[in-house]
């Protein structure tokens, strides 16, 4: 299905980019939850690679571009699919670049499938992830880039409109299957199987092989970030100029190599400069080991022109760096055991090694995260007694959205903070005083005296006040912001402190102080705060999604200030309710980033 010539842009794409990351499919929460509880996960991580060899050619003037996918084969004889590579375009002999994390258990059997596609361009560039808002025995979908945005780590998808792709639509060359424990148990932990077509096919024709390769997974803190650039590189082109990438392999002892790594192709330039990229021990094993570094000039007919090569260890490159000196390509000559040399050569521009710890990392050594709520009492959601109330509370025990966002939000979080001790206000409530105020006490207690005990001390402080306090307006963040950020910054100002905070704010209207309440934003930008805000009811919520700055820059503050990071998450609830995916998944998807990006930025580690 590659026969195109008007995809070229899609065609890039799928050859490579920058930061390409592995599919986990490891859950943080939900692995740290029962280890905290006891139970030791009885498994061993095991990374999968994939190539092929002589596929079978589904096109008629190029050649087919494979995709493959891979599916755990369950007890019930449903298939789950574990992750799925990038399309590599006009091949078919291709060595995939995405691997695929999966939990080899000793004491059981795990049966694997793999199948392979050939992919229409039409599809090309588009993301070949599920949808993470579809059940989980609906039909994998790719997503038109133009109708999704993604977050600043690029590690969030939210679907505007989704355009299905079923794979049943594509072309399928054919599949294999075996246990896990097969390609382990191998000397050099790889299998080599020929690929089979369906089993309705009367005519069995060869239709190539398929490789895996299994890799135990060491966990490793230490990251290389690389900025590569190269001059005089060789001109393959004859009307224009090499559209160059490169591609960083790492050799293996049995022989041959495993691509971990490739660039974005930079068009009609001899002197590339390609974005960094990021790798980190367990791509490359060690600094000492020996990785080739190709580069290539990209053709749209998949036949990529070879420009030279190089055999570099990480240890050599940061060499390069530091004495700011190049390597030079090498070719094949035509005498045997020798290289020609280019004149064309491969520059370090940048190097950084880091250690780089994860969420599990700090929660795990004492970091703890204190859950604060915050909720709306304005006029607007309607007279409590009354059943159209969003603030009505059923006696049959059903939940208002308020009390759902509580729960749903509270539970996981409360897993994390040690004394399980909550701040609870209102805002936008006549209080007993018959002031309006925009940040009291949800237990009616004090200056002071916010905390209430738990979750169900949430949920009953709530109820409690709903009798005592007179809705009234307007909304107003800006004071609850302040005060949940005054918290952080006596915590902050603690010797070694360990707390990261989390204001939960459920709303159901439009916010009055959006100048205000940016301000605040910005000036706790800097903190070790989070902020998710629950829309509920059918208002217009556009205010919160400026402050929710996924979809453009960065929030600014009237002064001309700029957030030192996104601190903030939206969603409305009715929108979450029409999917597939709960309240808590929506809005704690940002917060383990959110929490290293300050733990990052202030350099601080986990508790040794």
């Amino acid at each position: 299905m590659g026969g195109c010539f008007s995809d070229v842009k899609g065609a890039k794409e799928a050859v490579g980019g920058v930061n390409q990351k592995a599919t986990n499919n490891n859950n943080d929460a939900v692995d740290f939850f029962y280890t905290s509880q006891g139970f030791q996960p009885l498994f061993t991580r095991i990374e999968l690679s994939f190539s092929a060899s002589d596929l079978l050619d589904m096109d008629i003037t190029s050649k087919s571009d494979p995709m493959l996918v891979v599916y755990a084969k369950k007890g019930d004889g449903k298939l789950e699919e574990l992750g799925r590579t990038e399309v590599i375009t006009n091949c078919l002999n291709p060595e995939w670049i995405e691997k695929i994390n999966i939990a080899f258990h000793f004491e059981i059997v795990q049966p694997l499938l793999f199948h392979v596609y050939d992919i229409d361009t039409t599809y090309h560039g588009v993301s070949t992830k599920e949808s993470s808002n579809l059940e989980s025995n609906s039909e994998p979908i790719l997503v038109d880039q133009e109708k999704i945005k993604l977050d600043q780590s690029h590690k969030q998808i939210k679907l505007f409109k989704s355009e299905t792709l079923k794979l049943k639509d594509q072309d399928f060359i054919g599949e294999a299957s075996c246990n896990l424990s097969e390609i382990v148990t191998k000397q050099n932990r790889s299998l080599t199987l020929k690929l089979q077509g369906k089993r309705e096919s009367i005519v069995q024709r060869n239709l190539g092989t398929v490789t895996i390769h299994a890799e135990e997974t060491v966990a490793s803190r230490n990251v290389v970030q690389i900025s590569f650039r190269c001059t005089r590189l060789d001109n393959k082109d004859v009307f224009s100029k090499s559209d160059p990438f490169l591609r960083v392999s790492r050799l293996v002892e049995t022989g041959g190599s495993i691509p971990i790594c490739k660039t974005e192709v930079i068009d009609n330039n001899l002197n590339p400069k390609w974005k960094p990229i990021s790798l980190n021990f367990q791509q490359f094993g060690s600094k000492e080991t020996p990785l080739l570094i190709e580069c290539f000039d990209f053709n749209r007919n998949g036949n990529h022109s070879f420009i030279g090569k190089m055999q570099k260890s990480i240890a050599d490159l940061e060499k390069l760096f530091n004495e700011r000196k190049g390597a030079n390509f090498l070719v094949p000559s035509k005498r045997r055991g020798q290289d020609k040399i280019l004149k064309g050569q491969l520059f370090v521009d940048h190097y950084i090694e880091r250690e780089q710890f994860s969420f599990i990392d700090y929660i795990s050594s004492g970091f703890e995260l204190n859950f604060m709520v915050a909720i709306d009492f304005t006029a607007s959601n309607g007279n409590p007694q009354q059943p159209d109330s969003l603030h009505y509370i059923n006696a049959s025990g059903r939940l208002n959205a308020y009390q759902k966002a509580i729960m749903e939000v509270g539970e996981v979080i409360q897993f994390y903070d040690s004394d399980k001790m909550f701040p609870a206000w209102g805002f936008g409530g006549t209080v007993q005083s018959g002031a309006v105020s925009h940040c009291f006490n949800l237990n009616g207690g004090p200056p002071g005296s916010s905390e209430v005990a738990g979750v169900e001390g949430i949920m009953d402080a709530y109820s409690s006040a709903l009798h005592t306090v007179r809705l009234s307006g307007p909304t107003l963040f800006g004071p609850v912001i302040n005060t949940a950020a005054q918290m952080a910054t006596e915590s902050l100002s603690s010797y070694n402190s360990t707390k990261y905070y989390v204001l939960l704010i459920i709303t159901d209207g439009i916010v009055t102080d959006l100048q205000e309440s940016i301000n605040a934003v910005v000036n706790a930008s800097d903190l070790p705060l989070s902020i998710l805000i629950v829309g509920v009811g059918g208002a217009d919520f556009s205010g919160m999604e400026v402050l929710d700055a996924d979809s453009g820059p960065r929030l600014r503050s009237s002064t001309g200030r700029v957030a030192a990071r996104d601190i903030v998450q939206f969603v409305p609830m009715r929108e979450v309710q029409r999917g597939q995916i709960s309240v808590v998944q929506a809005l704690l998807e940002e917060l383990p980033d959110q929490f290293l990006g300050f733990m990052r930025s202030r350099d601080i580690k986990p508790i040794s």
